[in-house]
């Protein structure tokens, strides 16, 4: 008789159980599930892990791993929101128990939504082996089957598949691992990342309307990190500042930077916020906090009223720590989310009531930011990072910093962490919209703006802004030359918009989108990405000869105008020295000038 027959025999020997039996069986039963869960995990690896880590799959591997679990698991969906430039499916899955594939069951049954992102840079595919190793366990081994009793998870696996197959060794130079990883850009060259306002890319365009469809509770976007060595497997971010509604950045401090995080670190990670350093080959200066804007996929969600997490795990750390620190991050916020499901969902019920009744009158001594600064003030951090030194460097001619890991060390170092607000409005009760901008109106739509039509021409007083002094980028940036910089007066007149203009009234969820769009001094503007251009070139001009008349006409019987004239003449040099420059100040003061040029065509209603 061999010792497994013993054991068997002895487990279902009828004899009156005492402690010891009792404990020897229980033994048996957790035994034989270890030895079942372990069995299906043989069978259900994922790419990654049957690679030892070395490799992360394709998108064609990844979709049949996932189809492999969508017919394995009825909790578990394999769907699609939209099409990459290049002609792939955006692939989504959907987990959920009792059939919650629906965002109206969903609700219907209490559940939080959460949207997890991976491969928005396609080379940083940590995201993605973590969540497909996160859905095998809830769906096969069912170890973390409980994260869906009150939470449907949609889980994008290959957000930038076209990057993705851009596929090569030589995508992530800063990178330890994969061998082989896709590209940051999709198949135009755009970093998918700097595209959520603008939505040029058809990849955002479906996104926003996979958002606009579930409304996700929060969302969680997987990266991986450039920058300085240090100890940290793993780097997050969330929204500390006036951005983000109260009772959304009090629960991401309590929820996630408290409970999920201390219950990360427990599983065996060291985390730290997002580690932005002011010089990286001198770590003591310090750590300064990044304020994302509304481009970047955890910025967005702030104007949706909904709380976004930022992964970046640490890129010289190995491909399987980074994956694996990723996995435990990702099921303690979902874990977190279960068990506290009313405090999230009270949270955004509060933000979504505050954001409609912020603009229900309007207040000329509101403030809204559009954007915030460091202010120059910071509290002591602890860093754990590792000991470097900087030496010259022959080949770059500057100093070279070099990390030794197997060395780590403690500085107390400051973190700017304190903001000002850089720009601010005061938010109108609408805008309009003239209805040949179609590109804009198109956009706002796309943004689940609600938008009223004027069925006919009507006249509305309003206040715009004249722009002026502009200042463009040097270079196109994803795909678009900036206006960085420019003048701005506010003008207040009475102005008729033509039958199809639309309104934007601000007393709606997604408010704080149409600000950020259409007030001119936003960082994410349609006037800064250049979606009103037009308004700014010259179409009618004069010829030298009839300005040269002109001018001398001018100067007979204006004074005021002659003396403003020989005082730019006397002060500005570049100006005295350019003939053009100087016939055109005449053209630009006379009556022939077209005034609309830098003419905000958007209207701001105060009043109806």
């Amino acid at each position: 008789m061999n010792n497994n027959t013993e054991i068997i025999l002895l487990s279902n020997r009828m004899i009156k159980p005492n402690k010891v039996s009792v404990a020897f069986s229980f033994f048996l039963f957790l035994f034989s599930c270890v030895m079942q869960i372990e069995a299906q995990k043989d069978n259900w690896q994922t790419p990654a892990e049957r690679s030892s880590y070395r490799t992360t799959p394709r998108y064609s591997e990844t979709l049949a791993y996932l189809t492999r679990l969508d017919q394995a698991s009825t909790n578990l969906k394999l769907t699609t929101f939209g099409k990459t430039g290049e002609g792939r499916d955006l692939l989504l899955v959907i987990a959920a128990k009792n059939k919650a594939f629906t965002p109206a069951k969903a609700r219907q049954q209490g559940k939080a939504i959460v949207l997890i992102q991976a491969c928005i840079h396609a080379g940083e595919p940590d995201g993605k082996d973590a969540g497909l190793a996160l859905l095998r366990d809830i769906a096969i081994t069912r170890t973390q089957e409980k994260l869906l009793d009150k939470v449907v998870i949609l889980f994008e696996p290959v957000y930038n598949a076209d990057g993705h197959e851009r596929f090569g060794a030589f995508n992530r130079i800063n990178q330890n691992g994969p061998e082989e990883s896709g590209f940051r850009g999709n198949a135009r060259n755009i970093n998918l990342n700097r595209d959520y306002m603008k939505a040029d890319e058809p990849e955002t365009r479906s996104w926003l309307k996979l958002w606009n469809m579930w409304q996700p509770d929060l969302f969680i976007d997987c990266h991986v990190t450039d920058g300085a060595d240090y100890q940290y497997d793993l780097t997050y971010q969330v929204e500390h500042h006036e951005t983000l509604a109260p009772a959304i950045k009090t629960w991401l401090a309590t929820a996630i930077e408290k409970r999920a995080v201390g219950a990360t670190e427990k599983a065996g990670h060291l985390l730290a916020p997002y580690l932005e350093f002011i010089d990286n080959r001198d770590l003591t200066k310090g750590i300064g906090e990044f304020l994302y804007t509304p481009r970047f996929a955890t910025g967005y969600p702030a104007l949706r009223n909904r709380p976004a997490v930022l992964i970046e795990t640490h890129m010289l750390k190995l491909y399987k720590t980074r994956v694996l620190a990723t996995y435990d991050f990702l099921r303690m916020m979902l874990a977190e989310v279960n068990q506290n499901t009313d405090e999230l969902l009270t949270a955004i019920k509060q933000a979504d009531a505050e954001a409609q009744s912020k603009f229900k009158t309007y207040d000329s001594q509101a403030v809204f930011p559009l954007s915030l600064k460091l202010n120059g003030k910071s509290t002591p951090f602890e860093l754990k990072a590792v000991e470097s030194h900087v030496e010259k460097s022959d080949v770059s001619g500057t100093n070279w910093v070099q990390f030794d890991d197997a060395k780590p060390i403690t500085l107390t170092v400051p973190y700017f962490n304190q903001t000002e607000i850089a720009e601010m409005v005061v938010p109108p009760l609408a805008y309009i919209v003239p209805p040949q901008w179609t590109e804009v109106i198109e956009k706002l739509e796309l943004h689940d703006l609600n938008l009223e039509k004027l069925p006919a021409a009507q006249t509305f007083e309003i206040e715009s802004y004249h722009l002026t002094g502009l200042k463009w980028a040097t270079s196109s940036f994803e795909s678009r030359v900036m206006l960085r910089d420019f003048k701005i007066a506010k003008i207040i007149q009475k102005r008729e918009f033509p039958a199809g203009s639309v309104l934007v009234r601000l007393q709606q969820p997604a408010a704080q989108v149409a600000i950020h769009l259409l007030e001119p001094s936003a960082p994410d503007s349609f006037v800064r990405w250049g979606f009103f251009n037009s308004i700014f070139e010259q179409k009618e001009y004069g010829e030298s000869y009839v300005l040269e008349k002109l001018a001398r006409e001018m100067l007979a019987h204006d004074a005021a105008l002659r003396g403003e004239f020989e005082n730019k003449l006397k002060t500005d040099t570049s100006f005295a020295a350019n003939p053009n420059a100087r016939l055109n100040f005449f053209y630009e003061h006379s009556p022939y000038f077209d005034k609309n040029i830098g003419l905000y065509p958007v209207g701001r209603i105060t009043k109806f």
